[in-house]
């Protein structure tokens, strides 16, 4: 099916089962312990050995030799790979960095071996009998230094961010010049951790030459085509599987070590392997949100009417790598005839940079939202009301391009109304609750639209049972739900007599799990493969497909009714389809919208921050399943008090490695410190986004939180902080003094 016009009326329209709060039909399944995740196929993997990772202790250099010996001899050991044992390997589309390193080592942790032994202890303790002389060489781990010198470079991080090296729209320079009020900050965000809760886990299996992985990965068909390359040999004898994932944020969009390296154990060993990689290492061993360094200026009239904008962004990655891509949303969120975006990229020595929930936008908008409370303060406007006066209904970039739904407006205005935004001190540290200095804050959020092909397979049994299978994956996000509330609604049955089959090679390839493109594209190939379904059944009733009405299991046309299942009495119907998307999101800007607001209490006496309460409202097309919606939002504006208040990989500069790599070292946030959470869907449907009218939310809810607690903080303490994470030893020495 190709989607190249505007939606109109389609039985999804109907809203009976799309629409409706759902609970996730894979709830049950998972939290009585009956969904296995990548590391627990016992039933289906007898035998298996079990492998450990060996990873490399420098971060640049090479591996002059390395001593197996005393490693091959302990107790349980089946085999031990490195580089030089495991032939010719490819590189992936997806990866930067070889995923085996040897003899040439390109960052801390890389994997250099494994160690396959009968029990997962035996080949821990083998591992740690591996000796290896390394040379090492000087690398380039500062990112402050390194981008002094840093050239423009462009970026797409493939999931809708995506900036040139330089932008320009009008002369900026000379209009921030005339600007009669004027904005120049500095603003820095660090490196971040995925830090899922699941680790990144594969078990591989060889019959003869073909190889099957049960892994914890966001795109089944990536990960299977960048697998085949690495080990050299066709994809089609590699199955796939990923049915359960725990947890993702972009770290397992791509392939990783721990499938390469358990295929290649279970080669040499002769035995499946199973393989997950002990948490201490994730951090640099796989890929991290990188730092960012980013500029903002803003020129305005005194009326509030912004007549620059400049965002010039700057990050660091390994040879070969790209740069995070903070400035697209500035391109896109506010008026400003003048504007000016930029990207430098600084080669660096550190681990690899990549993907994110909401690369580009989340770092981009920690600091864009607040040097527009900036703004606004020095304009002496209430923060809402200057984003609202700067509003487009347009791209900035070009007056012919139109937003097909843009609600921001109504987002902050509502929003406001709910969080009693008007009761808000516009003068910072006045407002106090006993030790507390209370203040509130708000921020926009954006986050683009992008659609992207996807297939499925629709069935219908018999027993009138509808069948769903294609290699989406469910990361935690409620694909299988969504995905049988979509058949549910074409097909004219209720979701929980849906069958879904999801993250196998061996079902139509997707849209995959990333970039909150999954949920609006799977869903439309799900759509499109029911289209073709209603088509036949309505041919084995003899009914036109036009005039058929598919509800409560039945099928009514010409004034007949029959059972949905009395189509595939003679036989089992099967239809399988593709949505591909022709032009309509050049014609339009299809984005999603949004509006943060936050109250935080700031400890008079010690700096602490809390949250005290927190509302998203969000427009974002037709809400599939707002249960599942809810939660996703919910979870970014988690992640995103963790952006602010605590989340950041500290650099060692000396040896070129993330010291905090686990979860003892590396904060999140945690029940506590989590307060209230309201979440608001407005009314859309966007008839350009896809059939569905439907859009993504996973990603907007995190875009904008940071700078809503950071804009909250100098409301409540008068003291401006600009570098993430926003910890206390940062405005302890600055706080108002204690009467």
């Amino acid at each position: 099916m190709k989607f190249d016009t505007p939606a109109t009326t389609n039985p999804i329209d109907r809203m009976k089962v799309v629409g409706r709060a759902h609970p996730r039909i894979d709830g049950p399944l998972k939290t009585t312990g009956l969904a296995p995740y990548a590391y627990e196929y016992h039933r289906e993997v007898k035998n298996a050995a079990y492998g450990y990772v060996v990873g490399s202790a420098i971060a640049k250099g090479r591996i002059r030799s390395m001593d197996l010996a005393d490693a091959r001899a302990a107790p349980g050991v089946l085999a031990i790979v490195t580089a030089a044992d495991a032939g010719r390997l490819g590189k992936g589309k997806y990866n930067t960095a070889k995923l085996i390193g040897g003899p040439d080592v390109d960052h801390y942790h890389q994997a250099i071996a494994i160690v396959v032994a009968e029990t997962f202890e035996q080949a821990r303790a083998a591992a740690g009998l591996v000796r290896v002389d390394y040379v090492r060489a000087k690398g380039r781990f500062d990112l402050d230094e390194e981008i002094k010198t840093a050239p423009l470079h462009g970026g797409d991080s493939g999931e809708g961010s995506e900036s040139p090296p330089e932008h320009r729209v009008g002369k900026f320079e000379q209009a921030f010049a005339a600007a009669p009020v004027k904005l120049d900050q500095r603003y820095t965000t660090p490196d971040h951790s995925h830090a899922m809760m699941e680790p990144f886990a594969s078990i591989a299996s060889w019959t003869g030459d073909e190889l099957t992985v049960w892994t914890s990965n966001q795109m089944i068909d990536w990960g299977r085509t960048d697998l085949a390359t690495t080990l050299g040999m066709p994809k089609e004898k590699i199955t796939f599987l990923s049915p359960y994932v725990g947890g993702g944020f972009g770290g397992k969009l791509f392939l990783r070590t721990d499938a390469v390296l358990a295929a290649l154990g279970a080669r040499a060993a002769k035995r499946p392997v199973k393989l997950a990689l002990q948490r201490p290492i994730i951090a640099n061993n796989t890929t991290h949100r990188p730092a960012t360094r980013q500029r903002i200026r803003i020129g305005a009239m005194r009326d509030g009417t912004i007549t620059a904008i400049a965002h010039e962004s700057g990050s660091g990655d390994l040879p070969g790598g790209g740069p995070e891509t903070a400035v697209n949303q500035t391109e896109l969120l506010y008026a400003g005839a003048n504007r000016l975006t930029s990207l430098r990229l600084a080669v660096m020595d550190l681990p690899e940079g990549n993907a994110m929930r909401a690369p580009g936008e989340a770092p981009g908008m920690m600091a864009l939202e607040i040097a527009m409370d900036e703004m606004a303060e020095q304009l002496g406007m209430d923060p809402v009301a200057f984003r609202v006066k700067n509003d487009t209904q347009v791209d900035p970039k070009d007056a012919k391009r139109r937003f097909s739904q843009r609600q921001l407006v109504r987002c902050l205005e509502e929003g406001a109304e709910r969080f009693g935004w008007s009761k808000r001190n516009p003068k910072s540290a006045q407002v106090r609750d006993g030790r507390w200095m209370v203040g509130m804050g708000v921020a926009s959020s954006f986050r683009n639209h992008i659609n992207v092909p996807s297939g499925a397979r629709v069935s219908l049994d018999r027993d009138g049972v509808v069948t769903v299978e294609t290699d989406m994956t469910d990361i935690g996000t409620g694909s299988y739900t969504i995905l049988a509330q979509t058949a549910g609604e074409m097909m004219g049955v209720a979701a929980m007599d849906v069958v879904v089959r999801l993250g196998s090679s061996a079902y139509p390839v997707s849209a995959g799990s990333g970039g909150q493109f999954g949920a609006p594209s799977s869903t439309a190939g799900v759509y499109a493969a029911c289209v073709k379904l209603r088509e036949l059944v309505a041919q084995r009733l003899g009914v036109e497909p036009a005039d058929a009405v598919f509800e409560g299991g039945k099928v009514r046309a010409a004034g007949r009714t029959a059972d949905l299942r009395q189509a595939a009495a003679s036989g089992a119907l099967v239809a399988e389809d593709r949505i591909e998307f022709g032009k309509l999101g050049k014609t339009y800007q299809i984005s999603t919208f949004g509006a943060h607001f936050v109250e935080v209490g700031v400890d008079a006496y010690t700096g602490a921050t809390r949250l005290r309460r927190m509302l998203a409202v969000c427009a974002a097309g037709r809400i599939i399943n707002p249960t599942s919606a809810r939660s996703q939002v919910i979870g970014a504006m988690t992640m995103g008090v963790g952006s602010a208040l605590m989340e950041e990989l500290a650099v060692d500069k000396r040896f070129g490695l993330f010291i905090n790599h686990d979860l003892a070292g590396y904060e999140v946030p945690v029940h506590a410190d989590i307060p209230h959470q309201e979440v608001v869907f407005l009314d859309e449907a966007d008839e350009m986004a896809n059939p569905l009218k439907a859009k993504g939310v996973g990603e907007l809810g995190l875009c904008g939180v940071g700078a809503a607690v950071a804009n909250a903080m100098y409301n409540a303490t008068g003291v401006r902080l600009r570098d993430y994470p926003l910890t206390l030893d940062k405005h302890l020495d600055r706080l108002p003094a204690i009467v």
